[in-house]
């Protein structure tokens, strides 16, 4: 079983410019690799192969003109060819869209790190190429060196959130101790109103877009953004700009556009938070299964009154930290068929209501059952057989 962990860093200032001089050449062979695939499919009309392109850049990186390139770990732009690579996989698989170009200042400041070269103690993390970096740890990381101790991590990745560093990888454990179930099959139904109804659990888990907190927040960065705007607004309208041209920002904008990315990684991560909280109280029941439904969120996006309400709930994190939550502790999840009538059918008798709108929030049959919509749906769900 694979465990995430994320630990803060504390670089020195020599440390951090390797660091931000890192995530510059992950972002800058990302770029390269996308727009050398691109020109080779318009001349040859076939795509060609990661493996043969990390070759090619292997080639450029020893070229005197690309010299920088070997200023930091080899490992970073081969693991982010390979990430382009698997971009493409889920382009084709129809699971993602066409990987586009990273742009610096709006995609994520990142770099990769070989996971047998990690190194811990003495709440010190050593990295490649940057040295032994101070760490708040906690005791969360194995200590050891991981290629001699056979310590075994997945995908160490150090991220910039816009003011701090992060070390974030997954560390595999074993759960030794099996978790007595109790038997009972529960149904999660997900929303806008509440995040979600559990037939189990007599309480809704709120909506944390609706609290006063994450209300305050998103008023205060469309201020920031009005601000922005109207300073870009002012650019263009300077007697030195010409159209066509590219705007250079302001220090006045870089500085609001930073505070903006760390108003939305604070809101990101209060979600986060929420979501973790809500699905360890659904585990902590200790069901033997759980159903949900098959959402098709893509779909549901299309629908302009409701797409920003439904990507602030954040449902895909939602069910995929419920998985592996559930797979953890030995839980069955199951994803009820798509077309399962859980608003619309009656918990008690089990008929359906045909004409069941949105705007009906209580669900009434004939047979005198009066319940919450929503609650009907989570005890449906919990009653669900699969074919």
């Amino acid at each position: 079983m694979i465990r995430a962990i994320k630990v803060r860093l504390y670089p020195t200032k020599e440390q951090e410019i390797l660091m931000f001089k890192s995530a510059g050449v992950a972002r800058f062979s990302y770029n390269w690799g996308l727009a050398y695939l691109n020109n080779y499919y318009e001349e040859n009309k076939k795509s060609l192969g990661i493996g043969y392109l990390r070759k090619i850049f292997t080639q450029l990186r020893n070229t005197d003109e690309f010299s920088w390139l070997r200023e930091v770990s080899s490992e970073i732009p081969q693991q982010t060819l390979k990430d382009l690579g698997e971009a493409f996989d889920n382009f084709f698989q129809k699971k993602g869209d066409y990987p586009r170009f990273k742009k610096k200042g709006k995609c994520e400041t990142s770099f990769f790190h070989l996971n047998n070269k990690l190194v811990v103690k003495d709440n010190k993390v050593k990295l490649e190429k940057i040295g032994y970096v101070k760490i708040k740890d906690e005791g969360r990381l194995p200590v050891g060196n991981y290629k001699k101790d056979k310590i075994k991590v997945t995908n160490p990745r150090i991220k910039h959130n816009g003011r701090y560093w992060y070390l974030s990888l997954g560390l595999e454990i074993e759960n030794n101790e099996p978790i007595e179930l109790t038997g009972e099959s529960i149904g999660v139904d997900l929303g806008i109103k509440e995040l979600a109804v559990v037939s189990n659990i007599d309480t809704p888990f709120k909506n944390i877009n609706k609290t006063k907190k994450v209300k305050k927040l998103n008023k205060r960065l469309k201020k920031f953004q009005r601000k922005v705007s109207r300073k870009y607004d002012n650019l263009k309208e300077g007697k030195s700009f010409k159209k066509g041209e590219k705007l250079k920002k302001t220090q006045n904008i870089i500085k609001l556009e930073k505070e903006m990315m760390l108003l939305h990684k604070k809101i990101s991560d209060i979600r986060l938070n929420h979501i973790h909280q809500t699905t360890n109280t659904i585990v902590k029941t200790k069901p033997s299964r759980v159903v949900m439904e098959t959402l098709n969120i893509k779909g549901m996006m299309k629908n302009k009154h409701l797409s920003k309400a439904i990507g602030e709930q954040a449902f895909n994190k939602f069910i995929n930290t419920l998985k592996y939550k559930c797979e953890f502790n030995g839980i069955e999840l199951v994803e009820a068929d798509r077309f399962y009538p859980s608003s619309k059918m009656c918990s008690s008798c089990g008929s359906i209501k045909k004409d069941l709108k949105l705007k009906d929030r209580v669900y009434k049959c004939e047979c005198g059952l009066v319940i919450d919509r929503d609650k009907n749906a989570s005890i449906n769900l919990a009653n669900y057989k699969s074919a």
